[in-house]
């Protein structure tokens, strides 16, 4: 067994970069990178504007063994320009996703059953702030290719998205993010549209107050975005959690997986609609208001307590039954 592999486990997950998060999120041995350093596969658009490329332009792409399941694994690099989706690296994980089709069309074709077959799992590494500023347009285009292509995928290939890095998942990508059919989050990590930055610059501190890491994290962390499902399963910072979490999901039947899926179809727009008219309404003034909607009571030891203890003691969003009573 691999000693680095070993090592990785017990390290949190929020300190590892790209290229470590995709290795130890497969089995040991297993993983095998495609379109390495190596291969020089950078951005066009970076050196006319004075910056240095990366030659995997801060995104890892492989192939693993997560549990039982093949995978195709996605880690973004938040270190290289923030983690910014530009042209090279959108096409890399749009390309990682049919590689992830492909690969069930050919188990689908070798064997008889599914149940023998099993099934190619497509696991992502959320670690970004969205758009490459440097490359808006084609960053913009990489996005909505990235989306078309989950949709290519809705029913056939689960996609499993991780949250715990250091930047999380904002921009455009957290639509994205928010795409998947299983997403895990750390208590560590986060998820929004627009930057905590962005806001403050934009509505001011006396709305959103960015220096205030406690308002940050209970409005886009991993804890709220468990209580409102964004996020399907909260685990602890460290890599083990993650990986084992991504096994136990892999291995699940292909309807399972997608029955998690919180955006798709028309009731399901609804459902989120009624929603944000909640977290719109006078009522709610803080992230906390909100849990406070699902009958959560003591905040305090909730937010203090370890990922078990919430885990088993928070009240989430009741889908299907917000606005009923109304």
């Amino acid at each position: 067994m691999d000693d680095r592999w070993n090592l990785m486990q017990d390290q949190p997950f929020s300190r590892l970069n790209a290229r470590e998060r995709a290795f130890a999120i497969c089995n040991p041995e297993s993983f095998i990178e495609l379109l390495c350093p190596r291969r020089k596969l950078t951005s066009p658009h970076l050196p006319p504007m004075g910056q240095t490329p990366q030659f995997d332009d801060g995104i890892v792409v492989g192939l693993g063994k997560a549990g039982k399941a093949p995978v195709v694994v996605v880690s973004q690099e938040s270190r290289f320009v923030g983690g910014g989706v530009g042209e090279v690296h959108g096409t890399k994980m749009v390309m990682a996703i049919r590689l992830a089709l492909r690969g069930q069309e050919i188990l689908k074709s070798q064997y008889k059953s599914s149940e023998d077959s099993g099934q190619v799992a497509l696991v992502i590494s959320f670690d970004t702030g969205g758009v490459r500023l440097q490359e808006a347009n084609a960053g913009l285009l990489a996005h909505s290719e990235v989306m078309d292509a989950f949709q290519a995928a809705r029913g056939k290939v689960p996609i499993i998205g991780a949250i715990g890095g250091t930047v999380g998942c904002f921009g455009g990508m957290g639509f994205v993010a928010s795409s998947v059919d299983v997403l895990i989050m750390s208590d560590v990590g986060r998820l929004g549209l627009t930057g905590p930055g962005v806001i403050e610059e934009v509505v001011g501190t006396e709305e959103f107050d960015a220096a205030n890491r406690a308002l940050v994290w209970r409005t886009t962390g991993g804890r709220h975005r468990f209580i409102t499902r964004d996020a399907d399963f909260i685990v602890e910072d460290s890599m083990k959690a993650f990986r084992e979490k991504v096994s136990e999901v892999a291995s699940w039947p292909l309807e399972k997986i997608s029955s998690k899926r919180i955006i798709g179809t028309d009731d399901m727009v609804l459902e989120q609609m009624r929603f944000a008219e909640l977290a719109a309404s006078d009522k709610i003034q803080d992230s906390w208001d909100l849990w406070r909607q699902f009958d959560n009571e003591d905040i305090e030891y909730l937010w203090d307590s370890d990922v078990t203890e919430f885990t088993a003691h928070a009240k989430r969003w009741p889908r299907g039954r917000i606005g009923e009573s109304d």
